[in-house]
């Protein structure tokens, strides 16, 4: 059932999520759209529908969903043929195949670091040919925008000619021969390597978007959606596993408890699964890092919130949670990050969520300490209550239904539900 405060257009949900996915690179924000362009690029010279086009610049976009970590991305873009990069694509892979609105791209997200010699030789239950040379020509124009990655913004013309003559050296091994030909044909044009500047890319996305066709998603499929991008953030860190889901089911319930509206709830509860999204763009070391930050790691530290407003602030009907999302790390008398909101703007459902958590992260495993019992977590939240740190009344809460809380803030092994296949 669809929420009714929540009418939104699927695509635009996903076009705005995936820009979570190239916050991964850190300094370079456009890695996904690069590949998508190409591809649909390429997708026209072979005349393919226009459908398929769309579809193959989606596909594009979001190949690197099974990505979290600035190491992987790094490792990406600097090795031609990295050894572990088919982690990465079965985790996309099991992200994907069960959201029935993306699950078509499943298969080719698989195969889509796999050689074209090696494809060919697979048996069509496995994957089709329609689905090889989809998930062929990403790998193709995957790594051509690792090749040209060290010249973005500095002098690309004068590398062209050096990156299609490597792609070209691996026509019939790495990638099929016919889709070398189309990319050559592309590429040769100017406006194909002009159209992955940023303005370009902006004014590509945005025109493909007019085109398509909308589509209302049920809050099951919104929810869906949003525990898979929580699991890409959560993996991000070996501290985080699960957090978003269970800070989202807390927040739920807390709100619940507080007689806050279903309709709200259901906001909620995909604000809480969505906090984290800006996170991606904070590099591993500090996330990692199982020690006190330092002031120049704290402030880089204190960005992910308002990266996560920059993302969920452009979707039509995200408007209340981008912001939710985006004051989990404020507090009641103004001292908190990245807006320094006041108590009166914060709404009841911001408050909750911020409670939800510092509950969450102090009762889970972290492997640098054991998950806090529940009494000294409770003595935790009220020194910060006592403090304007918190909302005193939503602590209040958490001491009447302490073990519910405990509980639900704990995600069991059976509601973990992506692992690679």
């Amino acid at each position: 059932m669809a929420n009714p405060s929540l009418q939104s257009d699927l695509r635009h949900v996903i076009y705005a999520l995936s820009d979570a996915l190239d916050l991964v690179g850190v300094d370079d924000v456009a890695h996904g759209k690069r590949v998508g362009i190409m591809a649909a690029e390429c997708a026209k010279l072979m005349e393919l529908p226009e459908a398929e086009t769309t579809f193959l610049f989606d596909l594009g976009m979001l190949h690197d969903i099974g990505v979290s970590t600035t190491q992987t991305h790094h490792h990406l873009v600097a090795e031609f043929d990295w050894q572990e990069s088919q982690v990465h694509a079965e985790l996309g892979y099991a992200l994907l195949r069960e959201f029935a609105p993306l699950s078509r791209m499943a298969i080719p997200v698989r195969y889509h670091h796999t050689r074209w010699d090696k494809l060919t030789t697979l048996p069509t239950s496995e994957v089709t040919a329609q689905q090889a040379q989809e998930a062929n020509l990403i790998f193709l124009v995957d790594r051509v925008d690792a090749l040209a990655a060290p010249w973005y913004g500095s002098g690309l013309f004068d590398h062209v000619e050096e990156v299609r003559d490597h792609i070209r050296a691996n026509a019939g091994s790495y990638f099929s021969p016919e889709l070398v030909d189309i990319f050559l044909a592309a590429s040769a044009a100017e406006a194909f390597w002009l159209l992955l500047e940023p303005r370009s890319i902006q004014n590509y996305q945005q025109d493909l978007l007019s085109r398509g066709t909308s589509y209302q998603p049920t809050f099951a499929e919104l929810k869906q959606l949003s525990v898979i991008f929580s699991h890409i953030v959560d993996a991000k860190s070996p501290f985080t596993a699960y957090h978003s889901l269970g800070v989202a089911r807390l927040a739920r319930f807390l709100a619940e408890c507080a007689g806050v509206s279903r309709e709200n709830c259901d906001k909620l509860e995909l604000a809480g699964l969505l906090h984290d999204l800006g996170k991606l763009r904070v590099p591993d070391e500090i996330l990692d890092k199982p020690g006190k930050l330092d002031t120049h790691e704290r402030l880089i530290m204190n960005t992910h919130s308002f990266e996560t407003f920059q993302i969920l602030r452009s979707i039509a009907g995200f408007e209340e949670i981008a912001l939710w999302a985006a004051y989990h790390h404020e507090e009641p008398g103004g001292m908190g990050y990245p807006f320094h909101v006041h108590e009166k703007d914060l709404s009841i459902e911001a408050r909750i969520l911020r409670v939800a958590d510092i509950f969450q992260a102090m009762v889970q495993d972290r492997p640098y300490r054991a998950g806090w019992p529940a009494d000294e977590v409770l003595a935790l939240l009220k020194g910060l209550a006592s403090n304007e740190r918190l909302d005193g009344s939503i602590v209040d809460l958490v001491e009447k239904n302490l073990d519910q809380a405990m509980a639900i803030a704990l995600p069991g092994q059976d509601e973990m539900p992506f692992r690679p296949a």
